[in-house]
């Protein structure tokens, strides 16, 4: 049934392979909690809610993270559902489960202050790997974009002021840049094939390979330990500093959800607790006793 389930998210819903790792790992551990094969279709039918609660408040115990516990109830539903789906089981043991609590964590992000461009600019190197690490900087704080969608940019995707985003399940956006980004984008291309570089993905790795996660993060993570004490450091911080700084400026909230890329307006709805600065400036000026006399 694993084996079905994983077909089915890789060739019809086109899953990334990150998600789709995660679904089958959370399907085996809890497959190993209850004793099962998970090609075992009777039993796999044979389980009840009273035992996935069992499974929940095991979870609890052993110290795991409520939201994790969320996402491996949530692959359940998923999976049940495609059981469904193929009239292969009749119910779902998950459908009337819910999780732990979970508390909502506020995204941390760099202050502007922090990350303004001359502090920025004397970080890099002055060669092409320099010149790339800026770009690579550059390009997930004014753009937004996710680690994986960052990967995978060709150098067909770069169009003057715009960039072609394939993000999660296919689906592409496009999205707007300074012209400042365009310029350096165009000038790091030139100096790429001129360096013989051919790769048709847009950034490369040292060896001058294609990027890949460890990378992108190590490189972050190194530039933002020289700009600020935040204890994550990681390339999503610097999309949720992205998101922040965007809403702190007064875009609305449908237009930075197509920005980003995020299929429901409640993803994007968690950065309005960030953009105090914006909230606090739009008291000043319009409440009779918000500004100083």
């Amino acid at each position: 049934m694993l084996e079905l389930f994983q077909n089915y998210l890789e060739k019809e819903k086109r899953c990334s392979p990150h998600t789709v790792l995660a679904y089958i790992n959370d399907l085996e551990q809890m497959f190993s909690f209850f004793e099962i094969d998970g090609s075992d279709l009777k039993a796999i039918r044979e389980l009840n809610p009273a035992m996935i609660r069992g499974f929940s408040v095991h979870a609890m115990k052993t110290g795991l993270d409520p939201k994790s516990i969320h996402r491996k109830l949530s692959s359940g539903r998923t999976f049940y559902r495609f059981l469904m789906a193929k009239n292969l089981v009749e119910t779902s043991p998950f459908a009337q489960i819910k999780g732990p609590k979970v508390s909502k964590r506020i995204p941390e992000f760099v202050q502007k202050h922090e990350i303004n461009s001359d502090r920025v600019d004397r970080l890099f190197d002055s060669n092409i790997y320099g010149f790339r690490d800026k770009l690579i900087f550059e390009m997930l704080y004014q753009t937004g974009m996710r680690l994986s969608e960052l990967i995978g940019l060709k150098e067909t995707d770069v169009s003057g002021n715009s960039i072609k985003v394939t993000g999660k399940r296919n689906k592409q956006r496009i999205i707007a840049i300074g012209q400042t980004l365009a310029q350096d984008l165009e000038a790091f291309m030139r100096l790429k094939h001129d360096e013989g570089i051919s790769l048709e993905f847009l950034f490369f790795t040292d060896s001058e390979k294609k990027l890949y996660p460890k990378f992108v993060y190590r490189k972050i993570n190194f530039y933002l330990s020289q700009l600020t004490t935040l204890n994550k450091k990681s390339p999503h911080i610097m999309r949720h500093t992205f998101a922040t700084q965007m809403l702190n400026e007064g875009i609305g909230l449908e237009v930075l959800k197509e920005i980003l890329g995020h299929a429901n307006l409640s993803a994007t709805q968690v950065y309005t607790h960030n953009s105090f600065e914006q909230i606090n400036s739009i008291y000043k000026s319009a409440h009779p006793r918000g500004h100083k006399t």
